[in-house]
């Protein structure tokens, strides 16, 4: 199997998983507790941060130096920062955020916010496919999406979606990180040189 697809079919397979976190909402009927959504994202968040620091960062510094990794961390930080500060999005306990929000649907809004923080994680995907720690990358992602999907379908039930719909979306926001990974693949394949500056920028935009 050729790398680049390797890195599509592990960024699918990741963001697939925001699907199944959602599939128990499809036969549940009453409302979840915010503590509960927020014990989930608590628990998505724990485990990136895991897969970011052992299988980007770590790398990312052998292979390049700590000041490549500066650079491009810093980069990627400061990349998602700009698009949370000027992409329209929504989040269930911050609100709206970025500029000229009231126009679009909450659902919108909330499809982007989720775009703005999943992109990167198929980045990371993509980039990892060129790596020894493919698999263990993308099975990471793919397990704090688990979580990841269940909160949103979750918030979406409590503020009146049906089951199909919030399933749908949720299995929605994971599907962003192919996008994430064909972006990987793409830069990765003009030049392996880069993998070390790909590999933090992942990991600081995560």
């Amino acid at each position: 199997m050729s790398v680049p697809l390797l890195g599509f079919l592990l960024s699918a397979a990741a963001g697939s998983a925001t699907g199944i976190g959602a599939v128990p909402f499809l036969f549940l009927k009453k409302s979840i507790s915010q503590r509960s959504i927020n014990s989930a994202l608590g628990f998505a968040a724990g485990v990136m941060l895991a897969a970011s620091a052992f299988s980007l960062v770590v790398p990312s510094m052998e292979m390049g130096g700590p000041w490549r990794f500066i650079v491009g961390f810093l980069l990627g930080g400061v990349a998602v920062d700009l698009a949370d500060r000027f992409i329209p999005h929504e989040h269930f306990i911050k609100g709206h955020e970025g500029l000229d929000s009231k126009r679009l649907k909450a659902i919108w809004l909330f499809v982007i916010a989720i775009t703005i923080h999943n992109f990167p994680e198929g980045v990371a995907v993509g980039v990892g496919a060129f790596t020894p720690n493919s698999y263990s990358i993308a099975l990471a992602i793919g397990v704090q999406n688990i979580p990841e999907g269940m909160a949103v379908a979750a918030s979406l039930l409590n503020i009146g979606y049906s089951p199909i719909k919030a399933f749908f979306v949720a299995l929605l926001t994971g599907m962003v990180e192919i996008l994430g990974g064909l972006t990987g693949v793409m830069v990765m394949s003009i030049s392996t040189k880069v993998l070390p500056y790909m590999m933090s920028l992942a990991a600081g935009a995560m």
